[in-house]
């Protein structure tokens, strides 16, 4: 489709309503994203570290730092009936993660945040989409830690079932770095 001066036509130009709705949700649940209006569009910058609807658990700073996920959320020109793709940019999975389904991501190196095709129906939001990006996050971390052996089938935005274990992974990182100090401190003696 072209617009009356011969350039492409966006998605955003056929839905304004979906586009002005995507902004204010975005605005309000995500401020720390900017719109890039290149090719269909999409948003670039960092999610809330915590932003689910229930208390942080504690020692999430030591198990994911102070910063939320990276992530650049891709509109494609069949929005909204084709979901967009969120990629993340810190931390960046590795081919190892993009070839192995418990992490959650496609060989492309998009997340994978819906089951199937038919999760997404063209009128779902794409905060749910950001908010299981989030959740990937902390779920990643959990991986790398070696807490749990693969992401959940749902994710934790709604679930606080993994919760407890943040905690512990944090523990762990800090004995592990107590451990490491000891052993720099006593190889300098």
């Amino acid at each position: 489709m072209t617009s009356d001066d011969g350039g492409a036509v966006t998605w955003w130009q056929c839905e304004p309503r979906r586009f002005a709705c995507d902004q204010a949700e975005i605005g309000e649940w995500f401020p720390g994203l900017q719109w890039v209006d290149e090719g269909a569009g999409g948003w670039v910058g960092r999610l809330p570290r915590w932003p689910f609807d229930r208390p942080e658990p504690a020692g999430l700073p030591m198990l994911i730092g102070e910063e939320g996920l990276e992530a650049l959320l891709v509109y494609g020109h069949a929005y909204p009936m084709v979901a967009p793709l969120i990629y993340p940019g810190d931390p960046k999975p590795g081919i190892a993660q993009r070839t192995d389904h418990k992490w959650h991501v496609n060989g492309n190196g998009s997340l994978c945040l819906l089951q199937d095709d038919a999760t997404w129906n063209g009128r779902g939001s794409v905060i749910d989409l950001l908010l299981k990006a989030a959740g990937w996050r902390v779920e990643y971390a959990l991986m790398k830690a070696g807490v749990i052996e693969a992401m959940t089938l749902h994710g934790i935005v709604d679930d606080a079932q993994s919760d407890h274990l943040i905690a512990f992974a944090a523990k762990a990182i800090e004995d592990s770095g107590d451990q490491q100090a000891e052993r720099e401190l006593g190889g300098a003696s």
